[in-house]
């Protein structure tokens, strides 16, 4: 057991993981758990097909990309672009719901501020839809250290993750202002609210690997995913 993480957050891990601590046991009180927030509106043009439905280790992207928000969310917001169907997922432990983009062709800003005025939780995960190899354990790291900020956020070697974050609701006014001025990059509103950024050393802790981050644009990403998958039997 790693310990308590402002109670009652409690994560537990498997000793006998590779590769840092890619097998795990999360539990958490119910009440105590958030929404999520999946962006999958994206037009997959890099890859030249619907990635969210490409399998990896035997389940799809989306698909496990839900399955690791599961442990730490109560209800799900899938977020797609306008005329855009929602795939099929499975899933009984918590509620999912897919929601359009509110500001089409707006990108990843968009279907944030979309998610969160959705969402019935003050602060909410937010991940893309094509990472494969979310952490649980992180995850609920960035959830318990949220409370004082706006924004809780992963920074790995100077670069952030606006994609694999929490976000409060009380962002919602700035976003729209951004939006309605179509100021649609991530960093503008990072100067406007409280961050909290989550570096190396505490990721370290979590997901030593950094595979949390990793995401897949193009063939090669997709097999690159495929790889590790079957290497570290993450699935």
């Amino acid at each position: 057991m790693i310990g308590a993480l402002n109670d009652p957050w409690l994560v537990d891990y498997d000793g006998s993981c590779k590769n840092g601590c890619l097998k795990k046991t999360v539990t958490a009180s119910v009440d105590d758990m958030t929404a999520a927030i999946v962006l999958a509106g994206g037009k997959s043009r890099r890859l030249g097909k619907n990635k969210l439905l490409e399998s990896v280790g035997g389940r799809s992207l989306l698909q496990r990309v839900i399955d690791s928000l599961v442990p730490v969310s109560r209800h799900i917001f899938i977020v797609t672009a306008q005329g855009q169907g929602c795939p099929e997922i499975d899933v009984t432990e918590t509620k999912v719901e897919c929601i359009h983009d509110i500001y089409p062709e707006k990108g990843a800003l968009g279907g944030i501020y979309t998610g969160l005025l959705a969402s019935d939780s003050q602060r909410s995960l937010v991940a893309a839809a094509d990472m494969p190899f979310l952490n649980p354990a992180l995850l609920h790291h960035l959830l318990s250290v949220s409370r004082r900020f706006d924004i809780v956020m992963p920074r790995v070697r100077g670069d952030i993750e606006p994609l694999h974050a929490v976000y409060s609701r009380d962002c919602l006014p700035l976003i729209h202002t951004q939006l309605e001025r179509n100021q649609l990059q991530i960093r503008v509103l990072l100067d406007k609210v409280r961050v909290r950024y989550v570096e190396e050393a505490e990721i370290e802790r979590f997901d030593p690997s950094r595979l949390s981050f990793f995401n897949v644009n193009t063939p090669n990403d997709l097999e690159e995913a495929r790889r590790i998958a079957a290497e570290v039997g993450r699935d």
